[in-house]
């Protein structure tokens, strides 16, 4: 069997790749019921001849929908059945067996039909066949590469193609290829061509893998190009990963630069008021499942969002009547009644949804990200949290700069007295102002459901960072709020890369106590007589 697969192999060879030609009833035999050796070389071979007839028969056998019976193939799509060899209609026979393909096979088939796909017609499909070969290459593939780099007019895929035949060359015994090879795969932007330039330079005991020199050379002068290029994606990443936290910090403390800024109350509970959101998003999610369609589950994110800021505001505003309007003017002790509700609430969350934490699922168009470089993908869940920190922002500044009540907020927040004068309830505009607050947290609450882990102990990870953003930026200052939220995010992340998650922690804490030793009003003070007072 395995001598008839191989000439079979060899004939397909010697047909020459431009010649149109069906596959003969024996390729599709083996193809379908050989083993796996058998089916790869008759499949490579055919491949490498451009059989306009393969690329039928593979998608069929990728798809399941190949069945013999006997020394006959046939194709079942649905309830139509045709012969494998001649396309012609067929009747099943009632013993025809499925083929099963092994996971070797299916990656083999995969291949195949990558590289099958690169002598399409369509830019977008030989795009797609290119981007697929860059994951699977094989050596037998580089007859069809070969074609297809030669019949190529656009100029962006016959560059990729270009570097698909050096890395397949760069290992050839002619010389002149492997140089040839070395200096192509100077332009690639790929973390596998690194990689396979590091393992041609390596050594093997006293000799290097690449003998001849000037190929080394080569290789090395491509390797540093390979890296410039992978160190701008790297530089990218952290950045966006930098603005992607200082996002999430920003959500976070809009919400304490009211009741902490604006208000002066010491909110040991924002986190948990954050979890009440992140718990009220788990809920419409439960909600969507049990009781709608199938199909607008990937809208439950956009019914949590109103769901999660009422709830925390619900919370917030209760915890003003019942405790805070009693506290105003005393920090401290704010503090602590705060840090004990903060308890409360943890406990209320572990009796009611239990100690462990609760998965909130991803809309799929929130799944996966959108590639920039090779080495740089932006997730879009991260992308999203960006811009929804961006409208929350926006909201909260027309609010407090251009409504009715936040003009209140800004008056009883300067004088108090003279406030109420004027006619201001003010302790109507303290629970809406603590309310607000507390909404805020209830949507950056929503937001990191989308990116991380829901339990009672979420607002602990994020109340020291928020109380450190409001203070670099400034107390009651918004502008502030959103540069240090932003910078101590990038500053952060820069500082992972270099030391560790730990003493960045540590760093970016010194960096804050320096900076407010020199500068206590922060990074925007107050002017006016709110400055005064």
């Amino acid at each position: 069997m395995r001598l008839g697969a191989a000439l079979l192999w060899l004939s397909c060879l010697l047909a020459g790749a431009g010649t149109a030609r069906a596959l003969t009833p024996e390729q599709v035999r083996v193809l379908a019921t050989g083993d796996n050796d058998e089916r790869i070389e008759v499949l490579n071979a055919a491949v490498a001849a451009a059989d306009p007839a393969l690329q039928p028969l593979v998608e069929a056998l990728l798809g399941d929908e190949v069945k013999t019976s006997g020394e006959q193939v046939y194709i079942v799509r649905g309830d139509a059945v045709t012969d494998a060899v001649t396309g012609a209609p067929a009747t099943l026979p009632d013993d025809a067996e499925d083929v099963v393909n092994s996971n070797r096979m299916r990656r083999a088939l995969q291949g195949a039909l990558a590289g099958l796909k690169l002598l399409s017609t369509q830019v977008d499909e030989r795009r797609r066949a290119v981007a697929q070969l860059r994951d699977d290459l094989d050596e037998e593939q580089l007859p069809l590469i070969e074609r297809a780099y030669q019949a190529e007019a656009d100029a962006g895929l016959k560059d990729e193609l270009a570097r698909l035949r050096a890395t397949l060359l760069i290992a050839s015994d002619d010389r002149a290829q492997r140089l040839e090879a070395a200096q192509a795969l100077g332009g690639s932007a790929q973390p596998a061509v690194k990689s396979l330039l590091l393992a041609r330079l390596a050594r093997e005991g006293d000799a290097y893998v690449e003998p001849d020199a000037e190929v080394r050379a080569a290789l090395q002068a491509s390797l540093r190009a390979v890296e410039s290029r992978l160190a701008w994606g790297e530089r990218l990443g952290v950045v966006f990963s930098g603005v992607s936290l200082g996002s999430i910090l920003l959500l976070v403390a809009l919400g304490l630069a009211i009741t902490y800024g604006l208000m002066g109350v010491i909110n040991m509970a924002h986190g948990e008021l954050m979890m009440i959101g992140a718990y009220a998003t788990y809920v419409v999610q439960n909600l969507f499942r049990a009781y709608l369609p199938a199909a607008w589950f990937d809208w439950y994110i956009v019914a949590a969002v109103p769901v999660a800021f009422a709830a925390s505001f619900a919370v917030g505003a209760v915890l003003e009547r019942s405790v805070i309007r009693w506290l105003y003017g005393r920090p401290l002790e704010t503090l602590l009644a705060t840090w004990g509700i903060s308890l409360v609430l943890m406990q209320a969350v572990r009796s009611i949804f239990g100690a462990q934490n609760v998965q909130v699922e991803n809309p799929s168009w929130l799944s996966g990200g959108v590639s920039v470089m090779s080495n740089l993908t932006l997730p879009y869940n991260r992308i999203a949290i960006i811009a929804f920190a961006g409208l929350v922002l926006l909201g909260v500044t027309l609010l407090i700069a251009r409504t009715r009540l936040g003009l209140f907020v800004r008056g009883v927040t300067q004088n108090r007295p003279m406030a109420a004068c004027m006619g201001v309830n003010t302790a109507r505009v303290d629970m809406y102002a603590f309310a607000l607050g507390a909404g805020i947290a209830g949507l950056a609450g929503c937001a990191l459901s989308q990116v991380g882990n829901v339990g009672p102990d979420l607002g602990q990870s994020y109340i020291v960072d928020s109380f450190l953003v409001v203070v670099t930026g400034g107390v009651g200052q918004l502008a502030g709020t959103v540069y240090a939220a932003l910078g101590l995010g990038v500053i952060n992340k820069i500082l992972e890369g270099w030391q560790g998650a730990v003493l960045a922690k540590i760093m970016v804490l010194l960096f804050i106590v320096a900076f407010i030793q020199k500068r206590p009003q922060g990074l925007f003070a107050m002017k006016g007589r709110s400055a005064e007072a």
